[in-house]
């Protein structure tokens, strides 16, 4: 292999890449290398283009120390758009910003610009380790070049000891091209979920597309076709429309003494389509007699099922956080068949069939995805003798990748597309802080651990769909209230001693249902959604979508966000003066968190619906309850600790004058639903 040239490396490697029968075709003429024999030529050291030797040395040196849990993986994939521009490095003394496949950058006057990163990453199954491969600058992709640039990361992989289950791309018209070009057939009458690596071998690799991006297309066929119909159901998609701009609805109800009585509803704009608690939603408001939701049932199966679908793929809800076990494969396997039945059955408002249709890529990706689930579930027998025996089914998601990418785009500070030698520049920051230890991959500081996918899980919940029929702003809150409704909050020990109990009771509870409401808008689990608001259990079981509130005012609190702000705003009484010069800071803001975290220990347990939540994750630190718990606090010590500096902005002597109010215009009432 030394004796070729860098031109000719070059020139096998590209070709290899972009056209493997033409390579194959001048191995029969020319001396050119195995093509698994590129694989070195297309690796590099530090963060430079093609596939991280240092990466792959420590992986290998973690299997030569008998970590089983390394031993399984599957491979993600991903591109990430470029600028085209080509800058000089006074480093390497080179022009950056062309084509660079680990073989050299190309050195040409004709030689293109790159305008894509291909960005891939192994993720164990097993175990949740994350591990970025490399990443390639080119001009152009297809589906053939994926292919190629996934088998040659299998075949590194294997060579240093670890076995590749499955690989993931996106559900675009790119991924299904790439899943063509390795052997995967997404035709539901003869669906072929797995390829053979190497072509010809005994051993099978499973082929997955994103769940989120899938969902988001099935999500795009619905609103085109506004009604699917399937064995006598029918689906609309308008139900889904009037549920997101319900706004504050007010519902009549019998009152025990015969009397009528009355409340008002409010939807969480933040709530996922697909899950349960929208069909619950529907369900309820259809009992409630609301003229919109009268033929709902068929949209809330439809809901419904799509729900149990991602409680699999997602190993959540009454499949486990393990789904591929053995005891729940029937009931898996009667879902997916009920899945299946469903989508080739569904037909447009002229009878057409959809998974014939144009819009059937989201369809199919999500059967496609149930037949590898099934596959992987009888034969993932190399997990035998690993510490943990279930799949992780985050790993045949997108979701570990695009936390990476995430936090690549915040390392170069920029939400638009960087430049090839930005780009590299952030690689190389975030591969020093790799660890390959189980756990989340590398990521700001700054990133909520709810933040996981959300640029395009936001896209599927309810308040995307209200602001494509309602232009209006998202956020019903106007930024201006949590300020005043916490401005009475005592500052000092004068001030405490002066204020009205009664007031500051009311603005305590304002104050932590805005940092409810403010915390709903980005959560996605449902349990967490539901322990955040007050409610009735006994009339409202869907109260993680619809929670009842005072008309025009804020939502009633949980017991347990009440105690929360409750206890902060203790804290900071004590530990620290409002808006002062040397203590708005983000140390003073850690201190003041451990100190709440402190005061809660040894106390009762909070959320009590969350118990479980204290076994969501790998760590006891990053479980859905602490998480809740720690964002609890952060929200209500960040209104408390502005709020002095937003009133300052309008009064710049610095002494703010309050107008006085009459009667209940200070606050809003919430005397008259304590009872909910």
């Amino acid at each position: 292999m030394a004796d070729y040239s860098p031109e000719m490396r070059q020139f096998a490697c590209l070709l290899h890449l972009y056209h493997i029968k033409a390579y194959d075709y001048l191995r029969k003429i020319l001396a050119l290398p195995h093509p698994y024999s590129l694989t070195n030529w297309l690796s590099s050291n530090e963060a430079a283009a093609g596939f991280s030797s240092d990466i792959f040395l420590r992986l290998q040196e973690k299997v030569e120390r008998g970590d089983q849990a390394c031993r399984c993986c599957t491979v993600l994939v991903q591109d990430v758009s470029l600028q085209k521009q080509q800058e000089w490095d006074p480093r390497t003394k080179q022009l950056l910003g062309f084509v660079d496949l680990g073989a050299g950058i190309l050195d040409a006057d004709e030689a293109p610009l790159a305008s894509e990163a291909i960005v891939l990453m192994a993720v164990g199954i097993s175990s949740p380790w994350t591990a970025p491969l490399g990443y390639f600058l080119v001009n152009s992709t297809s589906g053939p070049f994926l292919a190629q640039l996934l088998r040659q990361a299998i075949h590194k992989l294997n060579s240093i000891g670890i076995v590749v289950l499955a690989v993931t791309s996106g559900a675009s018209a790119r991924g299904a091209e790439t899943a063509r070009a390795l052997g995967i057939r997404i035709d539901p009458k003869r669906t072929r979920c797995t390829f053979q690596h190497p072509p010809g071998s005994a051993h099978s690799i499973a082929f997955f597309f994103d769940v989120p991006h899938a969902l988001l297309l099935i999500r795009n066929a619905l609103q085109c076709f506004h009604k699917v119909e399937w064995l006598g159901d029918t689906m609309w998609w308008q139900h889904v429309v009037e549920l997101a701009a319900l706004g504050e609805q007010k519902v009549l109800e019998p009152c025990k003494a015969g009397s009528k009585g009355s409340y008002h509803l409010k939807v969480n704009l933040g709530t996922l389509l697909f899950s349960e608690g929208v069909a619950e939603a529907l369900e309820h408001l259809q009992k409630l007699g609301l003229a919109s939701f009268q033929s709902c049932c068929g949209t809330a199966k439809f809901v419904r099922l799509m729900s149990s679908l991602c409680d699999v793929f997602y190993g959540r809800g009454p499949y486990g956080r393990e789904p591929l076990l053995a005891g729940n494969y029937t009931k898996i396997s009667n879902l997916f068949d009920e899945a299946r039945s469903c989508f080739v059955n569904l037909t447009d408002s002229v009878g057409r069939y959809i998974i014939k249709s144009k819009r059937k890529l989201g369809f199919l990706s999500l059967l496609l995805n149930a037949e590898s689930l099934k596959w992987l579930s009888s034969n993932h027998t190399c997990l035998k003798g690993t510490p943990s025996q279930h799949l992780h089914t985050h790993a045949f998601s997108l979701d570990p990748l695009e936390q990476f990418l995430r936090a690549l785009q915040q390392a170069y500070g920029s939400s638009g597309s960087p430049t090839c030698a930005v780009f590299q520049a952030a690689y190389h920051k975030l591969l020093a802080s790799c660890s390959l230890a189980p756990g989340p991959p590398p990521s700001s500081a700054n990133a909520s651990p709810w933040d996981v996918s959300l640029s395009q899980r936001r896209a599927l919940t309810l308040g995307s769909i209200r602001a494509q029929y309602h232009p209006a702003p998202g956020r019903i809150l106007a930024p201006e209230y949590p300020y005043s409704a916490g401005l009475l909050l005592p500052s000092c020990a004068l001030s405490n001693a002066l204020t009205d109990l009664s007031l500051y009771t009311h603005s305590l509870t304002c104050t932590a249902g805005w940092v409810a409401e403010q915390l709903a808008l980005d959560l996605q689990c449902e349990p967490c959604l539901a322990s955040l608001f007050e409610a009735d259990e006994s009339r409202l079981r869907c109260r993680s979508v619809l929670y009842i509130k005072k008309l025009g005012g804020l939502s009633l609190p949980s017991a347990s966000v009440h105690h929360i702000t409750s206890i902060s705003e203790q804290v900071l009484n004590q530990y620290g003066k409002v808006g002062g010069a040397n203590n708005n800071t983000k140390v003073w803001h850690l201190c003041l968190e451990q100190k709440v975290f402190q005061e809660l220990l040894g106390e009762s347990p909070l959320f009590p619906t969350l118990t479980k939540h204290l076994f969501e994750g790998e760590l006891s630190i990053n479980n859905h309850y602490t998480v809740l718990v720690k964002e609890i606090t952060r929200c209500y010590l960040n209104v408390r600790t502005h709020s002095a500096q937003h009133l300052s902005l309008k009064y710049p002597c610095g002494r703010h004058r309050l107008k006085r109010l009459k009667g209940r215009h200070l606050f809003p009432s919430l005397g008259s639903c304590q009872s909910h």
